[in-house]
């Protein structure tokens, strides 16, 4: 069994064409995380809810919260394509 170099280049744009789909859905994730926790009630938490503490907060949560909401959409569409190859 003999791999030329188009099999190669193949995989290597099929990798690279699925990084970037990642790199976007994690980031469009942590985006619309951002716009959700803007409608948190930050008083509660926080004396001074606009202050940099209270900020750096809201960002990381927003980050943490992306990355675990992305992580279960790609993994939820990793698991339908292999469905899709279990059907066929």
């Amino acid at each position: 069994m003999s791999v030329d170099g188009n099999t190669i280049s193949g995989w290597q744009g099929s990798s690279g064409m699925i990084g970037l789909f990642s790199i976007v859905v994690v980031i469009l994730c942590i985006i619309f995380v951002w716009v959700v926790l803007q409608e948190v009630k930050w008083e509660a938490l926080f004396r001074y809810p606009k202050s940099t503490k209270a900020r750096m907060f809201q960002v990381i949560a927003a980050i943490i919260i992306g990355h675990l909401l992305a992580k279960f959409m790609l993994e939820y569409w990793g698991y339908t394509v292999l469905l899709r190859v279990f059907v066929e």
